[in-house]
């Protein structure tokens, strides 16, 4: 079954940037859409990013709009997500899954990654 690696995550000041990769195997990975959620602690997961099969189409959640993107790379079977300006509020576990679809809803994505943390503090 497919799997998912994810990294990039750290401990930042706010302000300042990280990238977050996530890389699959054993899936036709240029078939599949990749979707970015979030989950605070105490909090419920939260949509964050998606990407299309080929990178075509990209949505972001109006909270990282203008500060997030992803983009990815068939041939690497990678995506990543540039995070830029991070604010105390984006601080949670970064979680990469797959989908048939592009979707914000975290049902529609068959695998999950582990997540990897981001804290950014003041």
């Amino acid at each position: 079954q497919a799997q998912i690696v994810e990294s990039g995550g750290g401990s930042v000041q706010a302000g300042d940037s990280l990238r977050l990769s996530c890389t699959a195997s054993r899936v036709a990975f240029g078939d599949i859409a990749v979707g970015w959620f979030r989950q605070a602690a105490g909090k419920e997961r939260e949509f964050v990013a998606y990407v299309s099969y080929n990178g075509g189409i990209t949505k972001y959640s109006n909270s990282v709009k203008g500060r997030f993107t992803v983009a990815r790379d068939n041939a690497e079977s990678t995506v990543w997500m540039q995070m830029t300006n991070l604010r105390p509020e984006d601080t949670a576990v970064y979680y990469c899954a797959l989908g048939v679809q592009t979707s914000t809803r975290a049902d529609e994505y068959f695998r999950w990654g582990r997540g990897t943390q981001v804290t950014v503090s003041a």
